[in-house]
């Protein structure tokens, strides 16, 4: 009766409301609601309907005070202005959405200072579980993740190192792939053009001067880093640049597909044979690679298979269920194409 009068007075279903039209106990339309395993797919299917029906609209601070947990999942990610990390979180959201888990989503912009700031905000509301992008943070912020107690998953790269999970490839292995690539297609006068500098792209790089040195052509000076945020325009700028400077390079691996979109067409603009005088690659293949002129060599990551790997060990660190391993390597792929 007091559950009755208390939603008319509020205006707003109860879990009580739900329970009762589905003909379920309240604790049982609560664990079949948060998709807490061992509740059977009808009393679920009937929770679910009832909660449709009623409008029912679960309070997630009174939810995590009456279970001492919550329902919320934070992933912090560098941009969103990144094909790469928008396809990630999708997946990331359809594969902890139906398990009852919602995302907080945290912006670092590439910035230690930025991330450690977005922890401690979203720590000490006890999320569920945690999802931060690669390993370099400030000590800070690794000790208020470890003394958080807060189940993580570590996005992007992958790591060997004892109680850490994570989820990613080998970035150097990466670039040190497309790299012999080019290499194996008589380059020799291999250039890395790099922007944003974030640690993904360095390790990039460090893969390009392992496959340079052990064929021992590896040259300092091509390499062209610069911190500015990548970009298409950035792209045919660091070309046009560096063709001056250096006009025996022969080929040009970009950290990023969109810097190589970029010198493409200004190659067009130039009137710079594409693969016969230059060979260019990038590097995710992002979408419009395929249809530039002519079509861009890339290494392909598998982001939504991340998205999906991720949550799902995410999943099972809250649910306390045992993991066949801590780090899982997805891997890359050479998407060989017409510009290199």
């Amino acid at each position: 009766m007091s559950s009755s009068r208390s939603s008319r007075a509020s205006g707003r279903a109860t879990l009580q409301d739900v329970a009762r039209e589905a003909g379920v106990s309240p604790i049982t339309a609560s664990r079949a609601l948060r998709g807490t395993r061992g509740v059977h797919a009808e009393l679920v299917r009937r929770t679910q309907a009832a909660a449709q029906k009623l409008g029912y609209v679960p309070d997630p601070a009174a939810r995590a005070l009456a279970s001492s947990r919550s329902t919320q999942v934070a992933v912090l990610v560098p941009l969103l202005s990144n094909t790469l990390f928008v396809e990630v979180l999708d997946a990331v959201q359809r594969t902890l959405l139906p398990a009852g888990f919602q995302t907080l989503i945290g912006v670092t912009h590439y910035d230690v200072a930025e991330e450690e700031q977005l922890l401690r905000g979203f720590l000490p509301h006890r999320p569920a579980g945690l999802l931060v992008t690669g390993f370099d943070r400030t000590e800070t912020a690794r000790r208020l993740i470890h003394d958080s107690g807060v189940p993580t998953v570590h996005l992007m790269e992958v790591t060997s190192a004892p109680g850490i999970h994570s989820v990613g490839l080998s970035q150097a292995a990466a670039g040190r792939a497309l790299t012999e690539h080019l290499l194996r297609s008589g380059r020799r006068r291999i250039a890395y053009a790099a922007a944003q500098l974030d640690p993904r792209v360095l390790q990039r790089a460090e893969g390009y001067r392992q496959a340079l040195r052990a064929a021992g052509l590896y040259d300092p000076t091509l390499e062209w880093l610069s911190p500015a945020p990548s970009s298409i325009e950035l792209g045919g700028v660091l070309l046009e640049q560096e063709l001056a400077r250096h006009p025996d390079v022969d080929a040009v691996f970009f950290c990023n597909d969109d810097l190589a979109q970029g010198a493409l067409l200004k190659a067009l603009q130039l009137g710079v044979a594409v693969p016969s005088r230059l060979a260019v690659a990038g590097f995710n293949d992002l979408p419009g690679s395929a249809q530039m002129l002519p079509p861009l060599t890339s290494v392909r990551t598998r982001r939504r298979e991340m998205g999906l790997a991720a949550a799902e060990m995410m999943l099972a660190l809250i649910r306390g269920e045992p993991l066949a391993q801590a780090s899982i390597d997805l891997g890359f792929e050479l998407v060989i194409r017409e510009s290199a």
